[in-house]
């Protein structure tokens, strides 16, 4: 008869053979350990920004000091065993991350505005300067607002601009009206951030401007930093672009959008592509191409690399006698840093200079480069400098793509030297083409899955026909838009760049036709509602894991990402959702339709609560009756809304607050309810609103949860409370 102490010892004996294939494993990829650093160094960034309070001061410093000591013992030690130091490793990485995110926040802190102002006398100096869909966004330091005293204005605003352009340059000094505000709340409990965005920016308040800017003075030539000087130089070129591109109509009398992709491409300013341009950039899975990343910065500097060595290759005695490799290569990196400057060094530039500068400094030292480890030193390095970036859906997406595609690629190595071998063959001179078709489709197949997870969690769609777009669209962006726009960077100081520009134009125009097309095609963009954060962190880990590891055991990532993946099926939208203002409410209906109490207020707060849970359209409630399904039925005083046994009510008047307070299990007032509620209610009113921002509520059974922005957030440095 076997008994329980015999079960035991079998599973401890299964347990102990399955550690020690775990470490035999591990101990085999010692190689590969490496590239887990950044990762353990974005665990470090994520784990301070996940924290629902500011921890003290001393913590990241005394977390590194620690795990620094635990090190060292280990080093002196050397009997822990490899598994050990390489965790050490790991944890000191990890209080590395955490310990720069705490730094970063600390040396960004910047005053921001207490309460909506205006309209108000608006002075600063321009900072910045960028073109808009419908205006224009211009950023001013050391603002001076109306009477407010300097020590409680922020440093920078950020004001939005109607109209022509306002006549000014960065390093100006200007005057406006404007009406300026803090920088407003998530929408939602779990939603976009944009105080924490703006607040790594050093932006205080948000605004616009009324009637004309007014220039008081500009900048003197001795005063202009470079910064500024910057600023201004892209503002030209981008100018001078859009002139010599986007003045052509596109055959149905509106403007045609390729002077502003142009200038998105070759400058970095993308905010006057129209909204229906990127919609459908986006829809087709081509949005990558408007984002100055890899392939840009890889285009720009292969162009650079090859013309100057075919240049130089024609004078016999430099190519004789002179490393003439070494000078394209050097020529190059000089064009890659000049694109990194002019495109604004956003987070995917950063990324993609530098891992070519690291395959050029390769080429410089004779030295053979090794790409998983240049992303490595790449997020390494982007992560010391600003591990905000960790948040967005630039890092994350530049990232996940560029590791997937190194990883497959590195997993191909062996054979795709025996397949271009058989292009030189007599008779196959239609494997070249096919190896180029192969490769593009490869590769946009291999990025569209890897940046699925975070085009969903932070977008809330998918592009289901991006292969089929990108097919057409990057060859074309590689062989024919790219060299043409550095051919127009060349021509600049001459003032020839049009002769470059126009046919760049050309090709510009056949992609934003290829993406209007495809994101036509039915189901072209499936919309579906943000996944919880463990879902993205299964999926993230199953990711690297996958990637990261070059052995068999790699397999296991596969189920980690499928777990991760099925997570979206435990979404679970709201059934309430009510704005921090009080402007707007929306119900969830039977159908799982969004009933909104407006459609015209608040309509950029109702937009993000319908991509948060993944819907396009929404509707009305009824002002009087019942709503399809009669889960919602209004009157003049508000409305009652009965789901799963439960009865919330929604005032908008104070008379019908007795009422209600008598039925229903929660009440959500947008006006001030003074007083307690004699029945079984739980009472949310507009103070409530005012202090903890939107509210989102689920009705589950017996019970019913709520949550608001101010408790998701917790105080931390960006949160913002009036």
């Amino acid at each position: 008869m076997i008994t329980d102490e015999d079960f035991r010892g079998l599973w401890r004996f299964r347990l102990g053979i399955a550690a020690s294939w775990i470490g035999a494993q591990f101990a085999a990829e010692r190689e590969q350990w490496i590239l887990w650093s950044p990762v353990a160094l974005g665990t470090g960034v994520a784990a301070y920004f996940l924290l629902l309070s500011e921890p003290p001061g001393w913590t990241g410093g005394l977390m590194l000091v620690l795990s620094f000591i635990a090190l060292a013992g280990m080093w002196r030690a050397k009997g822990g065993g490899a598994l050990l130091f390489a965790f050490s490793i790991a944890l000191t990485c990890f209080a590395a991350g955490f310990s720069a995110a705490q730094l970063r926040t600390f040396v960004v802190a910047a005053p921001v505005l207490e309460k909506r102002t205006g309209p108000v006398a608006l002075e600063g100096g321009v900072v910045s300067l960028q073109p808009h869909d419908k205006g224009w966004r211009m950023v001013l330091e050391n603002p001076a607002i109306g009477r407010m005293e300097q020590r409680e204005a922020p440093e920078k605003v950020r004001v939005t601009l109607r109209g022509e352009l306002p006549g000014a340059v960065a390093g100006d000094r200007v005057r406006l009206r404007a009406v300026v505000m803090p920088p407003p709340q998530p929408a939602a409990p779990g939603g976009f951030d944009f105080q924490r965005h703006v607040y790594f920016q050093g932006i205080g308040a948000v605004g616009y401007g009324l009637g004309r800017v007014q220039q008081l003075n500009t900048a003197q030539d001795g005063e202009n930093t470079f910064a500024v000087w910057l600023s201004n130089l892209r503002s030209r070129l981008s100018a001078r672009i859009r002139e010599s591109t986007g003045d052509r109509a596109d055959g149905k009398g509106a403007a045609s959008p390729a002077g502003a992709i142009a200038s998105a491409l070759l400058t970095g300013e993308r905010g006057a592509i129209p909204g229906d341009v990127i919609d459908a950039m986006r829809d087709s899975g081509l949005a990558h191409l408007l984002a100055i990343s890899g392939l840009h910065m890889g285009l720009v500097t292969g162009i650079l690399f090859f013309a100057c060595r075919g240049l130089l290759a024609l004078i016999p005695t430099l190519a004789l006698h002179y490393p003439i490799k070494k000078w394209a290569a050097l020529a190059a990196l000089m064009g890659a840093f000049a694109y990194l400057l002019i495109t604004g060094a956003t987070i995917p530039t950063q990324r993609a200079f530098i891992m070519t500068g690291l395959v050029l400094v390769a080429v410089l030292a004779d030295r053979t480069a090794i790409s998983l480890r240049m992303v490595a030193w790449a997020a390494a390095i982007i992560l010391f400098i600003s591990p905000e970036s960790l948040l967005g859906p630039s890092f994350q997406m530049s990232f996940a793509a560029v590791v997937a595609l190194v990883a497959v690629y590195e997993g191909l190595r062996d054979r795709l030297p025996r397949w271009r071998a058989k292009t030189d063959e007599r008779g196959n001179w239609w494997r070249i083409p096919s190896l180029y078709v192969g490769g593009v489709a490869l590769t946009t197949l291999v990025a569209s899955l890897a940046t699925a997870p975070f085009a969903i969690y932070q977008f809330n769609r998918f592009a289901l026909f991006g292969l089929a777009a990108n097919l057409v669209a990057v060859p074309l962006t590689a062989l024919w838009i790219m060299p043409w726009g550095v051919l127009a960077f060349l021509l600049m100081p001459l003032g020839l760049e049009q002769i470059a520009l126009t046919p760049m134009g050309w090709g510009i125009e056949m992609v934003v036709g290829i993406a209007r097309m495809v994101s036509g095609w039915p189901g072209a963009a499936v919309l579906v509602p943000s996944m919880p954060q463990w879902g993205l962190a299964l999926m993230v880990f199953g990711g690297l894991w996958l990637c990261l590891w070059r052995r068999r055991w790699r397999l296991l990532g596969v189920p980690v990402l499928i777990l991760g993946m099925l997570s979206l099926f435990a979404a679970d939208p709201p059934h309430i959702l009510i704005s921090g203002d009080g402007k707007l409410a929306a119900v969830r209906a039977e159908s799982g339709q969004w009933l909104l109490s407006s459609g015209r207020k608040a309509r950029w707060t109702a937009n993000s609560w319908l991509r948060m849970t993944g819907q396009e359209e929404s509707s009305l409630w009824p002002d009087h009756g019942q709503s399809p399904g009669g889960r919602l039925s209004c009157d003049g005083l508000g409305c009652l809304y009965r789901a799963e046994g439960k009865t919330v009510a929604l005032v908008s008047r104070e008379d019908a607050f007795d009422e209600d307070c008598a039925v229903a299990h929660l009440v959500l007032a947008t006006v001030p309810l003074r007083g307690a509620c004699d029945g079984p209610s739980r009472v949310i009113d507009r103070f409530d609103l005012w202090r903890n921002g939107a509210y989102a509520v689920w009705l589950e059974g017996d019970n019913i949860r709520v949550e608001n922005v101010r408790e998701n957030r917790g105080p931390r440095p960006w949160v913002h409370h009036p």
